[in-house]
C-alpha cells in the first residue's frame, strides 16, 4: 500500500516539475549559454528534497540538511512556477482568438526571456515573504462560555498548538522561539493536538528537539495526541520520545484533571491505515464519563464534527489543515472539511481548527498565518 501511495505521489511531482521545465526551456533561446545552467540548477531543485529525506533516515549531516532545506522551499517555489505556466498557456490559448501587440510578435525571442526573469523573481518574492510569514505566528484569543460546573473551577486557560512538524526544518530554534511564546500566556495547561513530529524521528533526536519540549510549562500539565505525521513515521517511537520529554500522551483514552473537568484524546484517523487497528468511535471513548462535568475532546482531524457535538463534547480542537499553507490550496481544505480553520459551534459544542504553529513541507506560509490558541473557557 505504501509502495503505490509513493509510486502516486512520485509520478505527480515529477509529471508536475516536467510541464515547468519544458516551459521554462521554451523561453531560453536554442544555444544559448542559460540552457545550460538551467537544466543543472533545475536538476538539483527538482531532487533536493527526495534526497535530502532518503538520506536523513541513514546518515545525518549539514549536506542531508541542505538538501532538505532547498528542497523545501523549492515545494513552494514549484506550486507557483506551476501555476504561471497554466497562466500562460491560457494566454497562449487566447492567441488563437486575439493577436499579440506587435512588440510581443517582433521580438518574440527576447520577451519570452525577460518574462521567464520577470517570474523566477516574482516566485522568489513570494517564497521569501511567504517564509517571513510561516516563522511569526499569531496568538489567537477564543474566549468561550460552557455551560456546565466544573467542580472548583471557575475559569480554565488552555493555551492550544497544533502542527509543530518538529524536524530538520523545525529545529532547535524554531522549536525554542515556540515554547518562549507558549510560556509567556501562562497556561494553566498546554494541549498539542497532533503532529509534533514531522514523520522521521532522527532529525529529533539529533537536535534534542525534547529538551525544548521539556521547557513547557503548565500547572496542570503538557498533553498530547498522535496526529497522521506520527504514525507516517512511526507512532510508537514517536509517542515514547514524546512521553520521555514530559508530554502526557492520551491514545484513545481520558483523564479527570483535578476533578474539574475531563480531557480526551483520540487516536488519529490514520491508525488504522498505518496500524491495521481501528481507534475508538467518540462514543464510545466518553460513554461512561459524567456528563455533568466539561468534556474537552483533542481529535487531530476535524472530519465528522456531528459525532463530538452528538457524544456531548464540550470543546473540540484540532489541527491537521493547516488551511491549505499555501495558497491557493486554502480552498482545497475550505471543501474537504466543515471547518477548513476557525471556530464554530455546532449545538453546545465549541469546535476550533488550527492553522498550526508549524509547517509540514515547505518553511513558507502563504495562505494564512500560524497561530498558538489562547483560549479563555468560562464555566457556568
Amino acid at each position: 500500500m505504501f509502495l503505490i501511495f509513493f509510486s502516486i505521489v512520485l509520478l505527480i511531482y515529477s509529471s508536475l516539475n516536467y510541464y515547468i521545465y519544458t516551459h521554462g526551456l521554451q523561453a531560453i533561446p536554442a544555444g544559448h549559454p542559460y540552457r545550460v545552467t538551467y537544466k543543472l540548477i533545475f536538476l538539483v531543485l527538482v531532487s533536493s528534497y527526495i534526497i535530502g529525506r532518503v538520506l536523513e533516515r541513514f546518515w545525518l549531516s549539514p549536506i542531508t540538511d541542505a538538501f532538505t532545506w532547498i528542497g523545501s522551499f523549492w515545494l513552494a517555489a514549484m506550486l507557483y512556477f506551476f501555476l504561471f505556466a497554466i497562466f500562460i498557456d491560457l494566454v497562449r490559448l487566447t492567441h488563437l482568438f486575439i493577436p499579440y501587440p506587435g512588440i510581443v510578435a517582433n521580438n518574440y525571442a527576447t520577451t519570452k526571456l525577460y518574462l521567464l526573469g520577470s517570474i523566477i523573481g516574482i516566485v522568489a518574492l513570494i517564497v521569501i515573504a511567504g517564509h517571513i510569514n510561516a516563522i511569526s505566528p499569531r496568538i489567537k484569543r477564543l474566549d468561550l462560555l460552557v455551560h456546565k460546573h466544573a467542580g472548583t473551577l471557575r475559569n480554565l486557560h488552555i493555551v492550544m498548538i497544533s502542527d509543530i512538524h518538529m524536524g530538520t526544518v523545525i529545529g532547535p530554534r524554531r522549536l525554542s522561539a515556540i515554547v518562549k511564546k507558549v510560556n509567556a500566556l501562562s497556561p494553566d495547561i498546554i494541549l498539542i493536538a497532533g503532529d509534533a513530529v514531522d514523520e522521521d524521528l532522527a532529525p529529533v533526536i539529533r537536535y534534542n528537539l525534547g529538551a525544548n519540549l521539556e521547557k513547557l510549562n503548565a500547572p496542570m500539565g503538557v498533553f498530547a495526541i498522535t496526529g497522521n505525521h506520527e504514525y507516517i513515521g512511526g507512532a510508537e517511537a514517536a509517542v515514547a520520545y514524546l512521553t520521555k520529554h514530559g508530554i502526557t500522551m492520551l491514545r484513545d483514552s481520558v483523564i479527570l484533571v483535578n476533578g474539574n473537568f475531563y480531557l480526551a484524546g483520540r487516536e488519529d484517523r490514520d491508525k488504522e491505515r498505518f496500524s491495521g487497528k481501528k481507534r475508538m468511535t467518540v462514543d464510545v471513548l466518553l460513554k461512561d464519563l459524567d456528563h455533568e462535568l466539561p468534556i474537552i475532546l483533542l481529535d487531530h482531524q476535524p472530519f465528522n464534527l456531528g459525532a463530538a457535538e452528538k457524544a456531548g463534547v464540550d470543546l473540540q480542537l484540532s489541527g491537521h489543515t493547516h488551511h491549505g499553507q499555501l495558497w491557493p490550496a486554502n480552498y482545497i481544505t475550505k471543501a474537504i472539511y466543515e471547518v477548513s480553520w476557525g471556530y464554530l459551534l455546532k449545538g453546545n459544542t465549541h469546535f476550533y481548527v488550527s492553522s498550526g504553529i508549524g509547517s509540514w513541507g515547505p518553511p513558507v506560509r502563504t495562505g494564512n498565518r500560524p497561530e498558538i490558541v489562547d483560549i479563555y473557557l468560562t464555566f457556568d
